[in-house]
């Protein structure tokens, strides 16, 4: 017997394959040491003082596992944004909740909207469990809400994924525009609105949670990984009607959340002072990869993210040999997957050393192409 055919006829179709090459992969094969991690949207800013004191002190309780109610992180939640507890399932990260939304909503052949070259993880997941990508292109840079929104209808496609801000590109849609896009989708399709970049986002691009809090068919995802520094601690969360939020608990891993983990969480809610620290820094070291891309001639996007997205002037191919030649240098960047976004390379928000190291880098690479 084959040592697959064990496996479901699904698994075996799907290509071994993940949605990102991760720093140390990198370093692992190609014997290079990363000297600027600027690549994979995280806080070299760091968590709060207060996120760190708390993770701290409640590792000595981590034989322990963490309340499988998530009850102190809701309770806060719901003190934070004026909503009620029950508003809110939490999961570790927004990768953890876009897998299991998918697996709430889709079976085998459905379809599901999206944008062609947005959040690979969300389309690893819609293969993973067998639905049908339908994909519509970019227009300027943006995901494009009137083409989605027909998609939907079209296909009659019970999810939709949204990120506003948007990764890859860092462009956003106005709050109004998403409001009225969502009251547009047939009640019967199910939005996936991910706001993981909304900390670092003009106010206006971010609805007020009270507009869309009454919609069963809406639900906003938000991250401690991104402007909170703790990618490595994994805590995201999902804000819907309580009907809606609560079919997670059928399917969730009741005890997935680590204990130190949410007590950082809960800390660095808590300091807001240190987030509207971090998020200044983070709109400094935006204007500082412009004005680094700028001086070597190539474009930059407009960004209400952490990172920047650089146009090359030219293909997917340019934008991969300059990835690839700063890693030489130790600089570690990415870029989008899919034509004609991959003309860009993707620079995140760093330390002014991290900064130093690619404006020194970039000039080299370029000159070398």
């Amino acid at each position: 017997m084959s040592a697959f055919s064990r496996f479901t006829p699904l698994i075996t179709r799907l290509p071994a394959t993940v949605p990102f090459v991760g720093p140390e992969a990198i370093e692992r094969k190609q014997g290079l040491a990363v000297k600027a991690r600027i690549g994979a949207n995280e806080s070299g800013f760091g968590p709060s003082p207060k996120a760190l004191a708390a993770l701290t002190q409640a590792s000595s309780g981590i034989w322990a596992y963490a309340d499988p109610e998530n009850h102190d992180l809701k309770q806060a939640l719901a003190h934070h944004y004026g909503l009620r507890p029950d508003n809110f399932a939490i999961g570790e990260g927004i990768d953890d909740l876009l897998g299991l939304t998918v697996r709430l909503v889709i079976e085998q052949d459905m379809p599901v909207v999206t944008a062609l070259g947005s959040y690979p993880t969300f389309h690893f997941h819609v293969t993973g469990f067998g639905g049908r990508l339908v994909t519509m292109p970019y227009v300027n840079d943006r995901e494009d809400l009137d083409a989605l929104l027909s998609a939907v209808k079209k296909e009659n496609a019970p999810l939709v994924y949204l990120a506003n801000p948007d990764n890859p590109m860092g462009s956003w849609h106005d709050g109004d525009d998403i409001v009225a896009f969502a009251r547009s989708l047939p009640q019967s399709c199910l939005l996936i609105l991910d706001e993981a970049y909304g900390e670092t986002a003009p106010t206006s691009a971010i609805p007020p949670l009270e507009t869309l809090i009454d919609l069963p068919n809406v639900v906003r995802m938000r991250t401690f990984s991104k402007a909170y520094g703790l990618a490595g601690a994994r805590v995201g969360y999902a804000i819907g009607t309580a009907g809606t939020v609560s079919a997670f608990d059928k399917i969730r891993n009741h005890f997935g959340m680590v204990r130190t983990s949410v007590a950082a969480a809960l800390a660095a809610l808590d300091d807001q002072d240190y987030l509207a620290e971090t998020v200044t820094r983070i709109a400094a070291a935006r204007e500082r990869i412009a004005a680094i891309a700028l001086k070597n001639g190539l474009t930059p996007l407009p960004s209400a993210t952490n990172f920047v997205a650089i146009d090359t002037h030219g293909d997917g191919g340019r934008a991969r040999a300059i990835v690839d030649g700063l890693m030489q240098h130790g600089v570690f960047i990415r870029m989008p997957g899919v034509a004609p976004l991959n003309r860009c390379i993707r620079v995140s928000a760093g330390l002014p050393d991290d900064l130093d190291l690619f404006a020194e880098a970039l000039p080299k690479v370029l000159a070398g192409l």
